[in-house]
């Protein structure tokens, strides 16, 4: 059993930032692979990004490549995105989640996980 609470969301000018943080309570922090995803209104569920058990691999959705940056403090229970260059697009739902699965090619799939967190709110302005 994994707990997963994300906080950081808010309303931003599109060009700013913000970092989400997502923290694990429960079990072993370590032993899950993370991930973040997005939903925006009327949209599907979308992947945005994921980090191996030991942070050695992440992935990015090509949306997203070179704007966000997702790291893990598995001292701290804690998985972050860094948001940077936010574009109105960006405005959804986020959610962390954690996947038993331990490979990189897993973790970009939302059925591959676990558990999820319950959603913090991006809202971008233009």
């Amino acid at each position: 059993q994994v707990q997963l609470v994300e906080s950081g969301g808010g309303l931003v000018q599109a060009g700013g930032s913000l970092r989400l943080s997502c923290t694990a309570s429960g079990r072993t922090f370590s032993s899950y692979g993370l991930g973040w995803f997005r939903q925006a209104p009327g949209k599907e569920r979308e992947f945005v990004s994921c980090v191996t058990w030991n942070g050695g691999s992440t992935n990015y959705a090509d949306s997203v490549k070179g704007r966000f940056t997702i790291s893990r403090d598995n001292a701290k229970d804690t998985v972050y995105l860094q948001m940077n260059s936010l574009k109105p697009e960006d405005t959804a739902v986020y959610y962390c989640a954690a996947s038993t699965y331990g490979s990189i090619v897993y973790l970009r799939r939302g059925d591959n996980y676990n558990y999820w967190g319950q959603g913090t709110q991006v809202t971008v302005s233009s």
